[in-house]
């Protein structure tokens, strides 16, 4: 039971303390006697008690029209509302090789690195009832954003991550282990590590492997996705005057230690050579990582204030009209 407006209760004991002050200023009666002795023996009337009682009529109608006017609801039984709730760690690698401009928005050479965060906005708006969070490596890990609601605050903290950020290198063990910190406190039945990485690990005290077997044990799954094309790439440069300028160079994507990642966890491994193999990708896993829960909810109520709002009427109606007709007082 709930009050949809409890702010009218505070009208209770105004009205409870404004009646008994009427009935303090009724009380004095219409007949003056030089002495008591003359009405001593005469013994008071059915009416006469009732003019004096009909004042808790109108207090209980009152009362009766304010718990109304607060509207007391009744929550319905067994409304369930179905939620979809997964605890998922983005996991991001913001070492230099990011900065290669194999991938491409609305036909503009862009930055790896730029086009993952389109993306993974993208991702982030779309899920709905699923805690995440930002974890960002490069030679070493650093969480952007823990575990939250909130997606336009991840999608600010989104913003922050850059290639540079960090010193250079691929700790992809330390971006694991970040994650999985992340998720050690979560009670969600589903926990996701979707990482995304160009290179080898190359740096940090944590094999990558490791690190999956780790999650295992704490049933974390961990998509992995090997972003950038194969072959060489479009690297920016600055040439002898300061302009922007490429150079193709080959880097190194490990297939084999991301797949192997991906399969002690029970998950995924996908390679994304460009923007819209990445939006596939991101799709895929959108669609299989859906967990629904079943939770208690009441979403729609019993509205009772006719239960109180109509005898609070008739008692008053009745106490007004019997005040005006048979326990009319004579002056």
């Amino acid at each position: 039971m709930i009050f949809h407006s409890p702010l009218f209760l505070f009208l209770l004991p105004l009205a409870v303390l404004a009646i008994i002050y009427a009935r303090r200023q009724n009380l004095s009666s219409g007949f003056k006697f030089s002495s008591e002795e003359l009405i001593r023996d005469l013994k008071p009337t059915f009416k006469l008690l009732l003019s004096q009682k009909i004042i808790y009529l109108r207090l209980i109608a009152v009362v009766l029209i304010i718990l109304a006017l607060a509207r007391l609801q009744s929550p319905i039984a067994d409304s369930k509302i179905t939620t979809e709730g997964v605890d998922i760690v983005l996991a991001l690698d913001s070492s230099t090789s990011m900065l290669a401009e194999d991938f491409k928005i609305n036909g503009r050479r862009e930055s790896r690195v730029e086009v993952i965060k389109e993306v993974v906005r993208n991702f982030i708006q779309g899920r709905k009832n699923d805690r995440m969070a930002i974890v960002t490596f490069a030679a070493r890990a650093y969480t952007v954003c823990p575990l939250t609601l909130d997606y336009n605050w991840l999608v600010t903290n989104l913003q922050r991550v850059r290639s540079g950020m960090l010193e250079d290198g691929t700790a992809i063990g330390l971006g694991i282990a970040t994650s999985l910190n992340r998720l050690k406190n979560s009670k969600a039945k589903s926990k996701v590590i979707i990482l995304l990485t160009d290179g080898r690990n190359n740096l940090g005290t944590i094999s990558p492997l490791t690190a999956a077997e780790a999650a295992k044990a704490l049933k974390v799954k961990i998509y992995t996705i090997g972003a950038g094309g194969k072959g060489l790439v479009p690297y920016p440069v600055r040439d002898f005057f300061g302009n922007k300028a490429y150079q193709q160079i080959e880097i190194d994507l490990d297939e084999e230690t991301l797949t192997k990642i991906a399969t002690i966890t029970g998950a995924k491994f996908y390679r994304a050579t460009d923007t819209e193999s990445l939006r596939e990708i991101y799709g895929e896993i959108d669609k299989l990582e859906k967990t629904p829960m079943q939770e208690k909810g009441y979403l729609q109520y019993h509205e009772l204030f006719p239960v109180f709002l109509i005898p609070g009427l008739v008692l008053l109606i009745l106490e007004i009209v019997l005040t005006n007709t048979v326990l009319r007082k004579v002056p």
